[in-house]
């Protein structure tokens, strides 16, 4: 949440905008004016606190530093300048309310041509962040919205840039006019042919995905993005669309830049629902992985359950989406509570994470259990700021985060080889990672332990012969035919052993061909 991140430019605050609705530095209060606070002690904020490109591309060192290849950041677009005066009343339980807040996420798109004021300095427009970040060995995935707009109803008086829309050369091209969307006359009022006359989420103004001019407004701004360097996108609210826009919108994208990768927020928690997504039928749109998160909130949060939870959660055979490698892992973001959990289970989280298929993704804050167990108005989006970026670097759950990262980006076996479980049990986890492609073999045995004491693993099925050396310390283990492999992981440690050479087990390769086949 790039305005939570880091302020690193104060001159693009925009602290006085708003007018009689200021956007900046709203304190969550509740009905009688006080600021709510938990007992915890923590205190939520919905306005403006002015993080910016500049807080992001100052700390990308620090980013890279943990080896993650790629920041997904908010959406950038224009956003309306005043705080929302429509809505539900926000509580420190309540989701989907937006009474009193500003557009500091950058979800209530104005102008999806124009990047917001909040974000650029001089001399670091969108372009140049991008371009930036590349010469760091990083790429942007930028959030984008094709559901939905703004607020656009229930204001007690109309306010400015809500409901509205407009275009790359800052015409109104479309205006709810603060109407219930069953109020909307899409026919004979071309200002609100954009939007579809039915409620959707909150008081959003819900964008007509049968019109063919909101799929050529959408995908031009996209495109216009892409062009100035986003490698990728999260697609936000992809449910409250049909798989046919989806289609469509993706292969547009994709007539200009072959192969771009795109995930989805489809905010499910049965596979099923979320598989038809993946298929290239419906666009081919990778996804975010809920099924999969709600069990790792189960195993690694304070509730401590047993791995094998995750092992159906997983897929690896005949599940129903295209590509389960190809899944977006999280265990929480900005829009549920945080992981509620002890150091220890962050950094078994993260172990499980940068070694087990699909691609991982952390929250800012994370790396040091920032605002755990909060949801979002409770302290869920929080400023992180430049003194805790600056402190993290000490922080255990961040060192050990940066040590198994180092150790998948070093395997091209953990980054995509074919998973293959032999052991998910209590605190227990041992399973192999196989990768064999255009002269390159490598075969990795992960061991996880996320108990309180050692653990001592022995293992001989689907191992095969040679030399197995640990990616995390200590002596190379020679393994001969019919023997055993031996080793003992610390309590909340990982150890990962490595065989460079192509499957010659005729065991294992079965495993593989069949695993290859469902693929």
């Amino acid at each position: 949440v790039t305005d939570r991140f880091v302020n690193a430019d104060e001159s693009n605050d925009q602290r006085e905008q708003g007018g009689e609705h200021p956007s900046f530095d709203i304190p969550l209060r509740g009905s009688d004016g006080r600021i709510l606070v938990g007992p915890d002690g923590t205190s939520d904020n919905i306005g403006y606190l002015g993080g910016d490109f500049k807080g992001v591309l100052d700390n990308a060192d620090y980013i890279r530093e943990m080896g993650f290849s790629a920041i997904w950041i908010t959406p950038i677009v224009e956003n309306p300048d005043q705080a929302f005066t429509g809505g539900d009343q926000p509580t420190r339980d309540s989701f989907l309310t937006d009474r009193g807040k500003s557009a500091y996420h950058g979800y209530w798109g104005i102008n999806f041509y124009k990047v917001d004021e909040h974000l650029p300095s001089d001399g670091l427009e969108f372009a140049d962040l991008t371009a930036a970040l590349r010469e760091k060995n990083l790429k942007l995935v930028l959030d984008i919205v094709a559901n939905h707009g703004s607020p656009a109803y229930t204001m007690p008086v109309a306010q400015p840039q809500f409901g509205q829309l407009f275009d790359a050369e800052g015409k109104l091209i479309a205006d709810h006019g603060n109407l219930p969307p069953e109020q909307l006359d899409p026919q004979g009022n071309p200002l609100h042919a954009f939007y579809r006359a039915k409620s959707d989420l909150a008081q959003l103004g819900d964008f007509d995905y049968d019109n063919p001019a909101v799929m050529d407004y959408l995908v031009g701004a996209y495109l216009q993005w892409i062009e100035q360097g986003a490698a990728a996108f999260r697609v936000d609210t992809m449910r409250h669309m049909p798989l046919s826009f989806w289609k469509r919108f993706n292969d547009r994208i994709r007539a200009e830049h072959p192969g771009f990768f795109m995930f989805g927020e489809v905010f499910e928690y049965e596979a099923n629902k979320l598989a038809p997504y993946t298929l290239p039928q419906n666009g081919g749109t990778s996804v975010l992985d809920f099924p999969l998160k709600q069990e790792m909130a189960k195993v690694f949060g304070r509730t401590g359950a047993d791995f094998s939870l995750l092992d159906s959660a997983l897929y690896l055979d005949r599940g129903p989406y295209a590509n389960p490698y190809d899944l977006m892992t999280f265990y929480d973001n900005h829009d549920m509570a945080r992981l509620d959990a002890t150091d220890e289970g962050f950094i078994d989280a993260h172990h499980w994470l940068f070694t087990a298929r699909g691609i991982p993704v952390i929250y800012y804050g994370s790396e040091v259990g920032f605002m755990r167990g909060l949801a979002e108005h409770q302290g869920n989006r929080n400023y992180f700021g430049q003194e805790r970026v600056d402190a993290a670097r000490a922080h255990p759950i961040r060192q050990a985060l940066t040590r198994i990262a180092a150790v998948r980006a070093a395997s091209p076996a953990l980054q995509r080889g074919i998973q293959v479980n032999l052991e998910l049990a209590g605190d227990r986890a041992a399973f192999l990672r196989i990768y064999q492609r255009e002269g390159t073999a490598q075969t990795a045995l992960v061991l996880l332990n996320k108990g309180d004491q050692p653990a001592s693993f022995t293992l001989s099925k689907l191992l095969q012969a040679g030399r197995w050396t640990p990616a995390l310390g200590g002596e190379p283990i020679d393994l001969v035919d019919g023997g055993a492999l031996r080793a003992t992981v610390a309590a909340h440690g990982a150890q990962v052993f490595l065989l460079d050479a192509p499957i010659a087990q005729a065991a294992l390769q079965a495993k593989l061909e069949r695993a290859m086949a469902i693929r």
